[in-house]
């Protein structure tokens, strides 16, 4: 029988093209057929960067490249792309057609590899993975074949750390949280990679990866390749925090991780945790008076469809400091089986004294009727994409938008990560709560 999956939350292999965009100045070239990138950018991308959305260079494979070959087309493009834009870094991603037919893009990438142009070469046709697992393929694709010739040095930099967080562009909050991770990291006294972003320092600071002393996983899954690959490759020790850091406790906590692995100096970084600390509870104890006067319209439980790194993160928050149960969990970015374990251990102790049901499942059609046939005599949160948007308002609820699509928001630098980042899922929630007061 036939199984058909609705509303997917991440895109093909190929959606990887949106982690290249995310690097200053770099510039994906795509040997695929039409179309390709511009579902992914219509799925994933909300803005074009620096070289993305239209202006990405493609070979628009066609029956022509797929019956004699498309290696001399994607030369051309390539000499095309040097010629028209002027990038740090080019990166070829193959799509099916080509991954089908067998193009060689190595050894045509190779022959300007030899004259030392940066450009580097990774096969992701679609149908080999999704773009969290081609997110590590790329990134260390670029560590092998541009990072590993155009290294700073491999000489340890005290205090130096690569931070390997959120998938650019499949979490739409991608910038806004880097740069608070950034600030936080920075905050207790250590020198932060962060790698994407505005807050990035582009090439230069992928040059300098080899130096790090340690790298920063923070994710439930997706990343942690990157760091056993560097760990392999430079020696390099990681540190790994399971999910996104949300909030007081749980920000307080990884930083103090952190601290410790490190061996910086405690007393500096307790006193930037003590400061964030008693900011972040200060404006919690402003709404004390909302919660209690609005206390009968607010939310009573949450469902979220998010993916693990999220989902983990921020039920921990909305239990543990707002006090809003938790329903039953969906995770829908297709986690490896050998990470669910770990994933269904962080929800059976999401509090000392509760725990969460929850599922992983990548049909979103099944989940929304799932929630459907639950018992909404109180008011509920959905936290998921813009396809839950008639769905919370059949069962009479909330809807936060922290997955992608986002269709209804614009997203510039807003985050949800660390201590601000916890502040402004209050204001996104409590916000939507006094929009739709009843």
């Amino acid at each position: 029988m036939l199984k058909l999956i609705e509303q997917p939350r991440y895109s093909c292999a190929l959606g990887a093209q949106q982690s290249v965009i995310a690097i200053k100045r770099a510039v994906p070239i795509l040997h695929s057929g039409p179309g390709c990138g511009d579902k992914i950018n219509r799925l994933l991308g909300q803005g074009e960067g620096y070289a993305g959305g239209n202006t990405v260079p493609c070979t628009n494979a066609s029956e022509s490249e797929i019956v004699f070959g498309g290696e001399q087309k994607l030369g051309n493009v390539i000499e095309g792309a040097f010629k028209v834009i002027d990038a740090d870094l080019y990166v070829v991603l193959t799509g099916c057609t080509s991954d089908i037919i067998g193009d060689d893009i190595g050894q045509v990438t190779s022959a300007y590899q030899e004259q030392d142009r940066p450009i580097v070469y990774v096969e992701t046709g679609g149908f080999k993975s999704n773009n969290y697992v081609s997110h590590e393929t790329v990134v260390k694709a670029i560590i092998d074949q541009y990072v590993d010739k155009f290294k700073k040095g491999t000489d340890k930099i005290k205090g130096l750390v690569n931070v390997f967080a959120t998938v650019p562009y499949q979490d739409p909050f991608w910038n806004g949280n880097l740069e608070e991770i950034k600030r936080i990291l920075e905050g207790i006294g250590l020198g932060v990679n962060i790698l994407f972003g505005a807050e990035s320092g582009g090439i230069n600071e992928w040059q300098s990866i080899p130096q790090a002393e340690y790298n920063v996983v923070i994710s439930a899954w997706a990343g942690l390749g990157i760091a056993q690959h560097l760990e392999g490759k430079y020696g390099t020790p990681y540190i790994h925090f399971p999910y996104l850091p949300i909030g007081g406790e749980e920000t307080t906590k990884f930083l103090q991780q952190v601290a410790e692995v490190t061996g910086i100096d405690r007393s500096y970084a307790e006193s930037f945790i003590k400061k964030e600390e008693e900011k972040f509870y200060m404006h919690i104890e402003r709404m004390a008076d909302f919660i209690l006067e609005f206390r009968y319209g607010l939310p009573r439980r949450f469902y979220t469809i998010l993916d693990a790194s999220y989902g983990v993160g921020l039920s921990k928050y909305l239990l543990n400091e707002l006090g809003i149960l938790p329903a039953k969990q969906f995770i829908i970015d297709d986690t490896p089986e050998e990470f669910q374990e770990s994933i269904q251990e962080q929800f059976n102790k999401i509090s000392s004294l509760r725990s969460a049901k929850v599922s992983f499942n990548i049909d979103a059609g099944a989940i929304q009727e799932e929630i459907r046939k639950d018992d909404h005599k109180h008011r509920a949160l959905i936290v998921g994409s813009a396809w839950e948007r008639d769905l919370a308002t059949e069962i009479g609820g909330d809807l936060l938008i922290l997955s992608v699509p986002v269709a209804y928001r614009l997203v510039l630098n807003c985050g949800y990560a660390g201590y601000n980042g916890g502040l402004r899922v209050i204001e996104d929630i409590y916000g939507k709560v006094l929009d739709t007061y009843r």
